[in-house]
């Protein structure tokens, strides 16, 4: 007789080698899913961190460390007051580093003794003085007024005016003749006092960057639209240019922008001949470009970014 020999065996051997396989590429394909994950998320948590923590710089270290820490901990966590850092890229103290670390559980790795993996996530933002601002008012503050003398700049929360009656009549020397401290932010011709009313409502909708504008030829104040889109903005804050030099008279005027200053409007008096604006100066985060020049004129108008 002769007798059969059976692989029976060797195919079990087979099936649960198999088995033992198609398990570890499970747990490869979940488990590694997750961990990257969770790496993807503490990323996003630390970013989101460096970037609150930066609306305080390069005024406050002490505050934007608190911020950062304070928004990592309300979102998953992994990060230590050992682990926010301030530096200074381009002026002192206007950069901030944030590192988390947090443990990711594992679930079919376990079987194979990995518990966990530690995932990492490191994120720096800076701060920086405004270089190029969007959403500007079309309105002028001058670099001289005792309110943008603060330390740091502006004297922000303290009730002051903003006076535009004796740019009409010139200044000492006698330029801007025939001015109202009104811009032509697009250097279009025929910029009118809808035009002028609309960047008051809404703001210039392009990138304003620093240098020399004409002025707005006329008394926009005199304008039922201009008038009405300041009194829509009572109570919320606009961005006004800050400028150095007002040469010319009328369409020949010409203002130096330097920079840019927060502003709450209360309110308004514009008629006859004694053109004023009521509220206070404020430190404002903005969207712009931050300027890297560390000399740049600051009035507390700021732009944040995140660098790595």
């Amino acid at each position: 007789m002769i007798r059969l020999r059976t692989n029976s065996g060797q195919a079990t051997v087979l099936t649960v080698l198999f088995l033992t396989v198609l398990v570890a590429m499970l747990a490869s394909v979940l488990d590694v899913g997750a961990w990257f994950r969770a790496d993807r998320k503490l990323q996003g948590t630390v970013d989101s961190a460096a970037l609150a923590g930066a609306q305080e710089l390069p005024d406050n270290s002490g505050l934007a460390i608190a911020n950062a820490l304070s928004y990592a901990n309300k979102n998953g966590g992994g990060v230590t007051g050992g682990n926010v850092v301030i530096s200074t890229t381009y002026i002192p103290n206007d950069t901030i580093k944030v590192i988390g670390t947090k443990s990711a559980p594992g679930v079919f790795s376990g079987l194979f003794g990995i518990d966990s993996v530690d995932v990492h996530g490191s994120a720096k933002a800076r701060a920086g003085t405004l270089g190029a601002a969007k959403y500007v008012a079309p309105i002028v503050v001058n670099w001289k007024h005792p309110k943008l003398a603060c330390s740091p700049p502006p004297c922000t929360g303290e009730p002051t005016v903003l006076e535009y009656e004796h740019l009409k009549n010139g200044q000492t020397p006698s330029n801007g003749a025939g001015s109202f401290g009104f811009i032509n932010l697009s250097g279009d011709n025929g910029v009118g006092s809808s035009t002028l009313g609309d960047w008051i409502e809404n703001g210039y909708q392009e990138e304003m960057p620093l240098g020399t504008y004409n002025t707005s030829t006329g008394n926009p104040f005199s304008s039922s639209h201009v008038k009405d889109t300041l009194t829509d903005r009572i109570g919320s804050e606009i961005l006004f240019p800050v400028y150095k030099t007002l040469t010319g008279s009328g369409s020949n005027a010409k203002y130096e922008i330097i920079g840019w200053v927060g502003f709450h409007l209360t309110g308004l008096d514009v008629q006859g001949n004694n053109e004023k604006l009521f509220g206070w100066f404020t430190r404002v985060i903005w969207q712009g470009l931050p300027s890297t020049n560390p000399n740049q004129a600051a009035f507390g108008a700021y732009a944040v970014e995140l660098i790595e």
